[in-house]
């Protein structure tokens, strides 16, 4: 299954970079090859100062080694090995009418002392973070993550939106970091679901990820948009930034695991504002997008 998945994630890296450069039309993605020294490595690859993308990551990578103390306690386990693999992206446009997008899909194994596969689990899925609230993108968006869950059980698409609303909750800020998505993680083999399906179910979101959000990025990339709704993106990726690093746990178990730390901060933007006490103004469209967040909203009927 390792196998399997990680040929996946190679060749979905490659069919969602050349599509993204073909949207943005000049910038091309740069690729780093990089080996992690307690074993395995990745490759990433990112976009900059293009037409369309300010910055963007797509990172694979299939790491192995004793899993670090920290993470022991974190499973509650004792001395372990591991495997896990997966591909992340993040990808911050240039214009402001054009949501923010992250995914990924992961895979994990875990071993006991003889080698034998003693755990192993599927995570993922994908959300978009606008900063200007259209409603037709929302469900879009929305609806080809439902489509996608609807080919493997009904009941998916209600669960996993859900548990993507919980999960990227800025709760300090006590608002949403997006209109999320999608979002699942230990995905085990149980009674209804082997290993497999859950493998045809995982790849079947990741290849719905650009038919989710390329549309849009279409619909939008060349809306005129004024200095003050520039200054508005860039408020709101600071909460943005604030989430990946406090709350994210893909960013704290790549911290922890001794990740490589370029690969990790990709999903940082390049430009970012924090304004003592902002608040949009009452009635503007800035305030229609914080009140979705504060009170996320089922998209699809």
């Amino acid at each position: 299954m390792k196998e399997k998945f990680y040929n996946y994630i190679q060749q979905l890296q490659n069919t969602i970079t050349s599509k993204l450069e073909e949207v943005d039309g000049v910038a091309k993605f740069r690729e780093d090859i990089w080996e992690r020294p307690e074993g395995g490595g990745g490759q990433t690859r990112v976009i900059e100062n293009g037409n369309v993308f300010e910055k963007g990551g797509v990172n694979i990578s299939a790491v192995h080694g004793k899993l670090p103390e920290s993470m022991q306690k974190m499973f509650n386990v004792g001395e372990a090995d591991f495997f896990a693999c997966g591909l992340s992206l993040v990808i911050h446009p240039k214009n402001p009418m054009v949501p923010t997008v992250h995914a990924n899909w992961r895979y994990f194994e875990m071993y006991d002392n003889a080698g034998n596969v003693i755990n192993s689990w599927f995570g993922g899925g994908q959300d978009l973070t606008p900063y200007y609230l259209f409603e037709e993108d929302a469900t879009h968006f929305h609806q080809i993550c439902k489509t996608a869950c609807d080919k493997h059980n009904p009941e998916f698409y209600p669960k996993y939106k859900k548990t993507c609303d919980e999960y990227f909750w800025n709760a300090h800020r006590n608002e949403a970091r997006g209109i999320g998505g999608l979002f699942f993680d230990h995905l085990v083999e149980n009674e209804t679901m082997s290993m497999e399906d859950w493998y045809n179910f995982v790849t079947e979101v990741g290849n719905s990820f650009l038919e989710s959000y390329v549309p849009i990025v279409e619909r939008r990339k060349d809306l005129p948009y004024t200095e003050a709704q520039r200054n508005w993106q860039e408020i709101r990726r600071g909460r943005y930034v604030e989430f990946n690093l406090v709350h994210d746990k893909g960013t704290l178990f790549g911290l922890k695991t001794n990740g490589r730390i370029e690969s990790i901060l990709m999903s940082l933007p390049p430009h970012v504002q924090w304004i003592y006490d902002y608040h949009p103004e009452p009635g503007s469209e800035e305030e229609k997008l914080i009140n979705v967040l504060e009170n996320p909203k089922e998209w699809i009927n």
